[in-house]
């Protein structure tokens, strides 16, 4: 036994030690953390944990590479009206975007973007509120936001201190081509290459719909391309060097595939992705929304995404989806908050990786920017006393929590992304188990060094699974685990929380010694992991 082979036989065993005392910490405020939740119709007791033992197979890496910038989120375009949040000197908030990746990207939409207006100048009014916007029963915002250029100014700044780079909506819905092509105009000169493409319009598919109004009742796509491409001209008109992406849908595919094989004719060279959102379940206040169904299999994306992909390729266009998250209209506390969306998080964003998705954008913000893009409703806060006391710390869904003034946290959607985010730059490899363990689910991709890494998740609150692995060497384990599936603070990935203004840095990393050319991991029920294979796949 080689000095080598003693310091990791040493550090396994302390692993191990270690692994085996959380978990049995873990089993114990399982129940607790469910009682807390109310998360105990989703998440059952088990009256004994189940072992599925597994072995894992890889096949041959995809011709293309997830893109570096394949992680990103999307916030309202109305967080702009405090020019101070995206700003270079938000330290906390530039340091959390940095720890989840340094080439991300941020979309700027919703549906406030659809009543937001360009202020250029003191004296400039906005536009004649529609009539539609002072019902009651209307989800879209009630008011007008201005931006004005000093909000831009500091985008500007907050994108060069955390290396992103930035999707900008611009309005549809109440907008003119003239204003829009002037405040494109200046964002384009402000964000200069930091500036990934212009969108035109929010969910447009809905428009006409009952609790929308913005169009009438015979709105359809082809009024719709129409109107949007003749705001794009306007705007190139004033930004020759314009790039754009749409349609920007809630949920047609039909209307992702007809603007990928209809909109680039229009304006050749100008169109470089297609758009759309995607949302696992909701309302909030709908009993059917529950951790349970978050984790289960969605058919609609294997039979949606990887037809809009293709449409879009066939188009020299790439597919993006940016906005969504687990439960539209501002998540569900309980579930959008908790353990479980950080295990959905790192699985849907690695599904649409495999099918040749070139990044997701994942919705947060603050509840009151959320609440006033929905027309003054956020169902999730009325859903307990313990949810409006939450809903001051941000919408349930946001990965990042809190504010300037209270401070920003990670919440454990944000780490799922970051868990995804360790596969990004490789070319996706199949992973394929030689059973179908409940609810489990396994991602791998080739790195440009030419070795492997995997993540593995295990979705099921019952389920131990012991899986195999081919590697020729040893290899490097991190965990992302917490309390239980209803937990929603006590996250950690490789043994560290991630906090704002601190470096985050692995503090516990196990190794896994490779035997008869395989390496064994043991994951706990309701746990994700990253595995570091040390060479190719043999």
């Amino acid at each position: 036994m080689t000095n080598k082979q003693k310091t990791w036989d040493r550090k396994k065993s302390s692993n191990l030690h270690r692994h085996l005392t959380g978990q049995m910490n873990r089993r114990r405020f399982l129940v607790l953390a469910a009682l807390a939740t109310g998360a105990v119709a989703s998440f059952p007791a088990q009256a004994q944990e189940r072992v599925a033992k597994i072995r894992l197979s890889l096949g041959a890496a995809a011709t293309s590479a997830v893109p570096d910038d394949y992680l990103g989120f999307s916030c309202e375009t109305s967080q702009l009206a405090d020019p101070t949040f995206f700003a270079a000197d938000n330290r906390e908030l530039v340091s959390l975007f940095k720890t989840l990746t340094p080439q991300g990207i941020l979309r700027l939409g919703g549906n406030s973007s659809d009543f937001c207006w360009w202020k250029a100048d003191a004296a400039d009014q906005p536009p004649e509120l529609p009539e539609s916007a002072r019902r009651s029963d209307n989800w879209m915002p009630h008011s007008f936001t201005a931006i004005e250029p000093v909000a831009v100014d500091h985008l500007s700044d907050f994108l060069k201190a955390t290396g992103w780079k930035a999707i900008y909506g611009l309005n549809l819905g109440t907008g003119t081509p003239g204003r829009d092509a002037e405040e494109a105009a200046y964002v384009a000169s402000k964000l200069g290459k930091r500036l990934l493409f212009f969108q035109i319009g929010n969910e447009p598919e809905y428009y006409s719909n009952a609790n929308n109004l913005l169009r009438s009742r015979d709105w359809d796509f082809e009024k719709y391309l129409a109107q949007w491409i003749t705001v794009a001209r306007a705007v190139i008109a004033r930004v020759p060097e314009a790039r754009f992406g749409g349609p920007d849908v809630g949920s047609s595919a039909e209307w992702v595939i007809r603007f990928a094989q209809e909109a680039p004719g229009l304006l050749p060279g100008r169109i470089v992705a297609c758009t759309g959102h995607y949302y696992v379940m909701g309302p909030p206040d709908n009993p059917n929304v529950t951790a349970r169904r978050l984790l289960a299999l969605d058919p609609k994306v294997d039979k949606d995404v990887p037809r809009i992909i293709r449409a879009a390729g066939e188009n020299q266009l790439v597919y993006r989806m940016t906005e969504g998250n687990s439960c539209y209209r501002g998540g569900k506390p309980g579930v959008s908050n908790a353990f479980c969306s950080a295990l959905w998080a790192a699985d849907y964003l690695l599904k649409l990786a495999s099918f040749g998705c070139a990044g997701v954008n994942l919705h947060g913000g603050s509840a009151g920017v959320i609440s006033s893009s929905l027309g003054g409703h956020l169902p999730g806060a009325q859903l307990s006393p313990e949810a409006a006391a939450l809903a001051a710390q941000g919408s349930f869904y946001t990965p990042i929590g809190g504010s300037r003034g209270m401070g920003f946290n990670a919440r454990p959607v944000f780490y799922g992304m970051k868990l995804a985010g360790i596969l990004a730059g490789g070319k996706m490899r199949s992973a394929t188990f030689d059973q179908f363990p409940a609810n489990a689910s396994a991602w791998a991709a080739e790195m440009p060094d030419g070795y492997t890494r995997l993540v593995l998740l295990n979705k099921d609150s019952g389920q131990i699974l012991q899986i195999s692995i081919p590697s020729a060497r040893d290899a490097k384990l991190w965990r992302l685990e917490a309390p239980g599936l209803a937990a929603t603070s006590g996250v950690t990935l490789a043994g560290t929380e991630i906090n704002p203004g601190k470096a985050w840095h692995p503090l516990h990393e196990e190794y896994l010694a490779s035997k008869d050319n395989q390496v064994q991991i043991e994951m706990e029920p309701g746990s994700g992991a990253a595995i570091f294979l040390r060479s190719p796949y043999t």
